[in-house]
């Protein structure tokens, strides 16, 4: 080395303090060096980011003053230690809870609070997990009708005889609205109500008799609330459900009941002057069941579809309207019913024995429609 090591402040005078001190013969010493002290100093508490510097010293004995001895390590003098902090877990187990609330926070409504903040004109859908009411109200009859009951209206239309009464779901806010293709099947012209009372006519944009389904379309309408359609392959034996439709006339009929069983293969007429006359007699539109036949002949031409059963009241009147699940979403299209016509009048009334298209079947088949319906 060239330059000694001084601590600040030592050796003002340039004097080496040691110079001059009897040494140990046998002991070789760097010049450049100070000696050791004449005893080891007392181990000092170290703490992990100790900062250390090297000292290097000649061997006690048996050294060629090379320099080339054990090097010892001592620790700089430190002040105390500071207290340990306790560390913040920020593992997998917070983020995983952090991304779960997240989730939570969007899943629930996301459909409903995207349609309502843009305001477009588009089919509103779901898995059945959106929820349209507030999740405290899951299953409550009557906030589920408060938010639905806007979506749903009654259908007039005028028949070559006479004239036919059912239901139907708007989902889309410009007045698109999902029917059964029978409530309308040869109607010279469509009259429809919403639920505040107002007033349209309608056109037929496109039908399907084989699934018993139609889109009519409203004239100068704007700003309808859309339902929102739910995932009727998530669908349960037992699920609570509404049914919202204007039997009899009656606009904005509330009923509840349950989910009575799925895919259940109802039959019904493709005849269109076969619907009308059951219509003009005020009972239901006939269908078939497990070889049965209800609300009269379906006659020779006929169809047959996947329908979800329910113990919810519908009558005539019923058909095109929501059946709807606890969160509010549609889950299908009320589209067949056993209605006793010439019953007496201490039998008249629902059965509970009702049938209605699965929602997913309308969402598949929503593109034919606006391009004409299969029947164009």
């Amino acid at each position: 080395m060239t330059e000694s090591i001084r601590r600040s402040g030592e050796y003002e005078n340039h004097e080496n303090p040691y110079q001059g001190a009897p040494q140990h013969a046998s002991t070789p010493v760097n010049p450049e060096w100070p000696p050791p002290p004449a005893h080891q100093p007392a181990p000092q508490p170290v703490e992990p980011a100790a900062v250390w510097q090297t000292q290097a010293w000649a061997q006690a004995s048996g050294g060629d003053g090379s320099g080339g001895g054990t090097a010892l390590l001592t620790p700089v003098a430190a002040g105390p230690a500071p207290a340990p902090r306790r560390k913040r877990t920020r593992g997998p187990v917070a983020l995983l809870a952090a991304v779960a609330i997240v989730a939570a926070a969007i899943g629930g409504g996301t459909a409903y609070g995207i349609q309502e903040l843009t305001g477009k004109d588009e089919v509103v859908a779901s898995s059945t997990t959106t929820s349209v009411v507030p999740s405290s109200r899951t299953g409550d009859v009557a906030t589920i009708a408060a938010a639905v009951s806007p979506s749903v209206v009654e259908i007039n239309a005028t028949l070559a005889g006479g004239s036919s009464t059912g239901s139907g779901v708007i989902i889309t806010g410009d007045g698109e609205i999902i029917t059964n293709n029978h409530v309308i099947s040869g109607a010279s012209s469509i009259k429809v109500t919403t639920s505040d009372g107002k007033s349209y006519n309608a056109t037929v944009v496109g039908t399907d008799s084989k699934k018993d389904l139609a889109l009519i379309k409203l004239e100068n309408a704007s700003g309808l609330k859309a339902a929102t359609l739910g995932n009727s392959d998530g669908v349960q034996v037992g699920d609570t459900v509404v049914a919202i439709g204007s039997p009899e006339g009656l606009t904005g009929t509330v009923t509840s009941g349950i989910v009575s069983a799925l895919d259940r293969d109802v039959t019904v007429s493709t005849d269109e002057s076969q619907g009308q006359q059951q219509q003009q007699q005020g009972g239901g539109w006939p269908f078939e069941f497990g070889g049965q036949q209800f609300n009269g002949d379906t006659g020779s031409s006929t169809t047959t579809y996947k329908a979800i059963q329910t113990d919810a009241s519908l009558n005539p009147g019923n058909s095109g309207g929501a059946l709807i699940d606890a969160n509010g979403n549609i889950i299908g299209i009320n589209s067949a019913m056993y209605s006793a016509a010439d019953a007496t009048s201490a039998d008249a009334g629902s059965v509970g024995l009702g049938f209605a298209i699965p929602i997913n079947t309308v969402k598949t088949d929503l593109p034919t429609l606006r391009a004409g319906g299969s029947d164009s």
